[in-house]
C-alpha cells in the first residue's frame, strides 16, 4: 500500500517534543493539561474517588497546554485528495517515537463516544506496571480527553498535573469517515509512549464496547454500586 508522503505532515515546533522515558513494562499512561482553577461541586457518590473540594471541569477550558490545530500538524488541503487508508497510515507513522500518540477511529464510533461521554464524562482506569498497577482518572469533554493520576488528583484537586491530553480531529469525519486522534504525553517521567497509547485505547474500549460501558455508566450514575474490581476483571488484571 502506498504510504502518504510524510512531507504532508508538518514538523512540530522546536522544543515542543518530549522524549519518552524508558519503558517500565506493562500498559502505559498518557498525560493531561494543567487543570483550570474553577471547580464544580460533584455528586456525593463520587466522594471516595474525587478530591474533597469536588471535581474540576478541567476539560472545558485548559490553557497551559493549548491543543494544536490539525493544520499545524497536517497539510489539510493536500490531504483532502488522499484515501482514508493513506491518510491513516501516514498519521500513524508520523507519531512513532515523537512523544505523541497518533491513532484513528471511524466517524460512527466517534459519534457513539460523543453521545456516551456527554452523560458519563468520568472514569478510572488501571495501568499495569511491573507487578502492580497505578490508577488513572480521566475526563472526556470532546474533542478532548484528559488523564491524570487518581491519587494525585484526589490529593491536589484542580492543582494536579495532567499526564496526557488527547484531541480528536473531526475534519475528515464526513469526507473520509475518519477521525484522527492525537495524544500528547506531558510528563515523560510518568508515562511512556507505549503506556499512553495503551491507556488511550483502553479508554476508548470502555466507551465503545457495550459491556464495558456499563461500568462507565455505573461509575457516573450509580457510583455507590461501582466496584473497581469489576474494571480489573474486564481487563483480566488480578486484584491486588
Amino acid at each position: 500500500m502506498r504510504r502518504l508522503p510524510l512531507r504532508l505532515l508538518r514538523s512540530a515546533a522546536a522544543g515542543s517534543l518530549r522524549r519518552p522515558a524508558p519503558s517500565r513494562g506493562g500498559c502505559p499512561v498518557p498525560r493531561a493539561p494543567r487543570l483550570p482553577a474553577e471547580a464544580a461541586a460533584g455528586p456525593a457518590e463520587l466522594a471516595r474517588w474525587l478530591p474533597r473540594r469536588g471535581y474540576s471541569r478541567f476539560a472545558s477550558g485548559f490553557t497551559p497546554l493549548e491543543p494544536k490545530k490539525l493544520g499545524s500538524i497536517l497539510d489539510v488541503e493536500r490531504a483532502k485528495g488522499l484515501s482514508p487508508e493513506h491518510l491513516v497510515a501516514a498519521w500513524d507513522d508520523y507519531h512513532l517515537g515523537r512523544g505523541h500518540i497518533g491513532v484513528s477511529m471511524k466517524a460512527k464510533l466517534y459519534r457513539l463516544l460523543e453521545q456516551r461521554s456527554a452523560t458519563c464524562p468520568y472514569f478510572v482506569i488501571p495501568l499495569w506496571r511491573g507487578s502492580g498497577y497505578t490508577t488513572m482518572f480521566m475526563q472526556v469533554q470532546l474533542p478532548h480527553m484528559i488523564f491524570t493520576g487518581l491519587e494525585d488528583y484526589k490529593a491536589r484537586g484542580t492543582q494536579a498535573s495532567p499526564y496526557c491530553t488527547v484531541t480528536h480531529f473531526t475534519e475528515f469525519a464526513e469526507t473520509k469517515d475518519t477521525v484522527l486522534v492525537r495524544g500528547d504525553v506531558v510528563f515523560t517521567s510518568k508515562l511512556t509512549d507505549a503506556e499512553a497509547k495503551c491507556l488511550l485505547e483502553t479508554a476508548h474500549s470502555f466507551y465503545l464496547n457495550d459491556v464495558r460501558y456499563k461500568l462507565v455508566e455505573r461509575f457516573n450514575k450509580e457510583t455507590r454500586d461501582f466496584e473497581f474490581k469489576d474494571v480489573l476483571q474486564a481487563l483480566e488484571m488480578p486484584s491486588m
